[in-house]
């Protein structure tokens, strides 16, 4: 089997210049917080309970099978809006049926590292994507760091944001989930579950949209509109084809209002226009059997933001590194953030 040539997460090109230190990341994992944030309140009634759970070096699928089984609801039922780092301390809200026999004692699930803060009472069952952003308090670790430059760097960020990548976590270890991709592609993968296969689709498409980015970022636009661009308005998926940029629209893009995006691949053509169509038809070049691929799969052509902001960045230094904190909006990654500032190693996987 014969791969194509794509770009791995740590060659994609940086867009603020070069890490300014080394450093060392999830020694503990007290070391990346994350708070999760709906960006809704539980509605106080309802047939299930909305559960805000502490978990610590735990991932997400596991507590959800652990909330399912001591309240006797099908794993099915219990709902959760997005999937939160393993190697970390993390709070995030999921959802189970009411159960009949009454509210469970969840105290006993301390000693697994779940810890259920409050449940309230709602009406539906919480759904993937249904969260408007993340905070994180992440200490990355180092010892006698460069720190000059550090304040214009986080003043960049600021002003403008940071290229959208998505993260190692969605291409498995050692990127096996493009290969896998790429097998089942060729027909070459034994059958799997729908879940694990679409976790390869993901995966591919995500690699097509780095790819994508990482050519903007070279060029230096990637936060600029450019005639022909899909500009997505900022807290929406919706988005609109601007055949010609103007001042206004460049005024837009400045004061994040609107962002361009880049392709999620699938059925059809991208919408836009002029060079950007042809910057993202050549990269679909270089990948002829994943783009036919996801197609044929049933994925239909849509956009992601190909810039993201970074909102309450502070940097404080303390005995031992940096102490980095930041939200993010939904679908963002920390560590897109984190490699605008510092060089780092995981202590443990992504």
């Amino acid at each position: 089997m014969t791969l194509p040539s794509w770009t791995p997460v740590g060659a994609l090109p940086r867009a603020h210049g070069a890490p300014l230190f080394k450093g060392r990341l999830r020694v503990r994992p007290e070391d990346f917080l994350v708070d999760e944030h709906l960006g809704f309140d539980p509605d106080g009634e309802g047939d299930h309970l909305l559960l805000h759970v502490r978990k610590t070096d735990a991932n997400t699928q596991w507590v959800a099978r652990r909330l399912a089984r001591l309240a006797g609801a099908p794993i099915a039922a219990v709902g959760y809006a997005g999937l939160k780092d393993r190697h970390a301390v993390t709070t995030q809200w999921f959802s189970i049926p009411r159960p009949r026999g009454g509210i469970p004692d969840w105290s006993g699930l301390r000693e697994e590292g779940i810890d259920v803060l409050e449940g309230h009472s709602h009406r539906r069952k919480l759904r993937r994507g249904a969260l408007r952003g993340n905070r994180f308090e992440i200490l990355v670790r180092a010892t006698a760091p460069a720190r000059p430059g550090l304040e214009q760097r986080l003043a960049s960020i600021r002003a403008h944001g940071i290229p959208n990548y998505f993260g190692e976590q969605r291409f498995g270890q050692e990127q096996s989930n493009l290969v896998r991709a790429h097998a089942l592609f060729e027909g070459k993968a034994a059958r799997v579950p729908r879940h694990q296969s679409g976790l390869w689709l993901s995966a591919a498409r995500s690699q097509l949209f780095n790819e994508v980015l990482a050519e903007r970022v070279r060029g230096a636009d990637w936060d600029q509109p450019l005639d022909g661009d899909c500009l997505q308005l900022a807290g929406s998926h919706s988005y609109f084809v601007a055949e010609t940029i103007d001042a206004r629209l460049r005024e837009r893009c400045d004061g994040m209002d609107t962002h361009p995006t880049g392709p999620l691949w699938g059925r059809g053509e991208p919408p836009t226009r002029a060079a950007v169509r042809r910057l993202e038809e050549g990269i679909a070049e270089r990948f002829p059997t994943w783009c036919d691929g996801l197609g044929a799969f049933g994925l239909a052509q849509e956009r992601r933001p190909l810039r993201v902001p970074v909102t309450a960045l502070t940097a404080d230094w303390v005995a031992d590194g940096l102490l980095l904190t930041f939200s993010l909006p939904a679908g963002s990654y920390a560590t897109a953030a984190l490699r605008e500032v510092v060089d780092v190693s995981e202590a443990w996987p992504a």
